[in-house]
């Protein structure tokens, strides 16, 4: 075997995807406001998680906000909005196979709460540990 087709074959078998299909974006009204009722709720900082587990077809919604009043700029609240889904779609392999192994589906809404803009390094080793925990609380 030629080591060109070694590391072809090494790396197929070890792909994650890391994709963010529009189904995997919280945007319905009715889902969200669902979460906010009756959502389980968990911080850490600068984030709070806002989840919910429920019986029905399997699978993992997310959204993430920014609120405008500490962020008067819509330019800064994007930013944010699109640091916070980018480490989720890295981070978030493990737990989306946890979820639809279990056969429950997982809403999770991430609200950014600091007050200063993060880098990417630490949005991402937050979201990380929010996503273990909900690992580890997956029924």
């Amino acid at each position: 075997m030629s080591p060109g087709l070694f590391l072809f074959v090494y790396f197929a078998m070890m792909k994650t995807n890391y994709q963010f299909p529009a189904g995997d974006k919280l945007k319905s009204r009715k889902q969200i406001a669902l979460l906010f009722k009756e959502g389980k709720r968990f911080a850490q900082f600068p984030y709070q998680a806002i989840y919910l587990f429920e019986s029905g077809e399997p699978g993992l919604s997310v959204g993430v906000g920014v609120s405008s009043r500490n962020f008067k700029k819509a330019v800064d609240r994007n930013r944010i909005k699109r640091l916070g889904r980018e480490a989720y779609r890295l981070s978030s392999g493990s737990l989306k196979k946890k979820v639809i192994s279990s056969s429950v589906r997982l809403s999770l809404f991430l609200n950014y709460t600091a007050k200063e803009l993060p880098d990417f390094k630490s949005v991402k080793e937050k979201i990380e540990i929010i996503l273990r925990k909900l690992e580890k609380e997956c029924p």
